[in-house]
């Protein structure tokens, strides 16, 4: 490594945030960039490890170590060509993954971890300004046809990599624009839409072909597809949101988050809904239902939005502050207390919660009734949520937003009409190559994993074209599969 003793010296420095009071009155990215001296400190900090279990952690194998020490020496070309050789969108993981590299770091072992998130995105940041992002078109086409449904991490990542093995790809998405949930799902605050806008328009460059407001089964044929394409990768997401069943359910007032997210991403983006459509937080009283990383998004959305007050709701109890070394060792992913930059901006965090039913007046929620609840074993010996007598509370609410996570991907429609089988889960099953039971029919990402993360995507996305790309030509000179 350029700095051997560098985990020594210097102690982890976190990304910088744009001051409360000023990001709250914007929705443009909340991370600041990080100062190139101290760039180079931080990524001074890998260490000569030895076995670099940051490889295991990620799921695209990224080449950790050898970007850190390209940047410590300041040899920022050959960085971004190693950060590219494993993944293809470094600006979307370096803005919205969690970093599971991180939490396998081995210094991470007795001390903090290299801010590897933090360089990651620096790199490809440092790349587009200085110009060594560039299009990369083929010089020999196969004329074999590829469709991609669906054009989230999952689909781009596949679309890319056939691409680049000289297929011709067409990518087909059912909303108005390209991103799936990195358009309509991920605020601005985390990740504004230029940066997708400015990688989608290189793969056009390339020869990938974007069709919009193109929905499988519905507006465009499962038969037209299987007829004009010798291959097709089904990357539609896992879309179906897990429901809260209770009583006062039908009050109006209370959203699925994927109803509510969209909806100010695409104000965000110009365009124009009124006032009867748009679902506003603001001067309401919020309670967010769902402790994750789409909780975290209505929240952050819920702030800028001016709401009255909010509350965010988890059913499971609060994690450590710190790693339970016993039963959760390095280097598995660390389940600890987390805050994200929507956290800091206010709120209250309630953990182990369940809420009962909704209350409302005129047909519209007022009221959520919840209880404590704690973790005990049946008469089975199953663990599961007890109430706790005694700890029944009300929480006033004009707006619920229900963000509990995904059940897998929507059945009807496409998934019905192509005759794919299921997994146990209701997930798209696939076999070792990726392909599903109907021959030349492919799946990747969250359609046949199940909710998960952009950097899984990206890899499976990975994974499924190399796959393709076997079938299509008897051999891939494509990466070998990593997910």
């Amino acid at each position: 490594m350029g700095k051997v003793t560098g985990f020594i010296e210097y102690d982890r420095e976190k990304f910088k945030y744009r001051p409360v009071e000023e990001r709250l009155h914007d929705y443009r990215e909340v991370t600041l960039p990080a100062e190139d001296a101290k760039l180079k400190k931080q990524a001074a900090r890998c260490m000569d490890c030895g076995i670099p279990f940051c490889h295991m952690g990620c799921p695209l194998g990224n080449l950790i170590p050898d970007w850190n020490d390209l940047v410590y020496r300041d040899r920022w070309s050959e960085a971004i060509t190693r950060l590219h050789s494993t993944n293809n969108f470094p600006e979307f993981t370096g803005r919205l993954c969690p970093a599971p590299c991180e939490g396998s770091c081995v210094l991470g072992i007795n001390n903090q971890p290299v801010t590897i998130k933090q360089v990651e995105v620096s790199i490809i940041e440092r790349a587009f300004e200085s110009g060594f992002v560039k299009p990369f078109t083929p010089t020999v086409r196969t004329g074999k046809k590829v469709a991609v449904v669906g054009s989230g991490p999952a689909g781009l990542a596949t679309a890319d990599q056939l691409n680049k093995a000289g297929h011709l790809v067409t990518v087909f998405e059912r909303a108005d624009r390209i991103g799936g949930l990195m358009r309509y799902g991920i605020p601005e605050f985390k990740m504004e839409k230029n940066v997708l806008n400015r990688r989608l328009a290189l793969m056009e460059q390339a020869g990938v072909i974007f069709r919009t407001s193109a929905n499988i089964g519905v507006n465009v044929a499962v038969k037209e597809l299987q007829k004009d394409f010798d291959a097709i990768v089904l990357a539609g997401g896992a879309t179906a949101p897990r429901d809260l069943p209770i009583p006062g359910r039908e009050l109006k007032g209370i959203y699925y988050a994927m109803d509510f997210l969209p909806l100010q991403n695409k104000k965000c983006e110009g365009d124009t809904i009124s006032d009867s459509q748009f679902i506003s937080a603001e001067g309401k009283r919020v309670v967010i239902i769902g402790g994750g990383d789409t909780g975290a998004d209505c929240l952050g959305t819920v702030h800028r939005q001016g709401c009255k007050s909010v509350h965010q709701l988890e059913l499971l109890p609060k994690p450590p502050d710190a790693r339970d070394v016993l039963n959760n060792p390095w280097p598995l992913w660390p389940n600890i207390f987390r805050t994200s930059s929507a956290h800091d901006e206010g709120g209250i965090r309630e953990y182990s919660i369940s809420t009962k039913n909704f209350s409302g007046v005129d047909g519209v929620v007022k009221k959520l009734h919840t209880v404590q609840v704690k973790m005990a074993p049946d008469a089975q010996g199953r663990l599961g949520f007890v109430d706790i007598p005694g700890t029944e509370m009300e929480i006033e609410a004009d707006l619920v937003l229900l963000a509990m996570g995904f059940l897998g991907p929507e059945k009807k429609g496409m998934l019905d009409q192509f005759g794919v089988k299921l997994t146990e889960r209701g997930n798209v099953a696939r076999d070792a190559n990726w392909m599903t039971n109907v021959p030349g029919v492919f799946t990747a990402g969250d359609m046949q994993r199940g909710q998960s993360l952009i950097v899984w995507a990206i890899a499976e996305g990975r994974s499924a074209a190399r796959g393709v790309d076997l079938y299509l030509m008897g051999h891939s000179d494509l990466p070998a599969p990593l997910a």
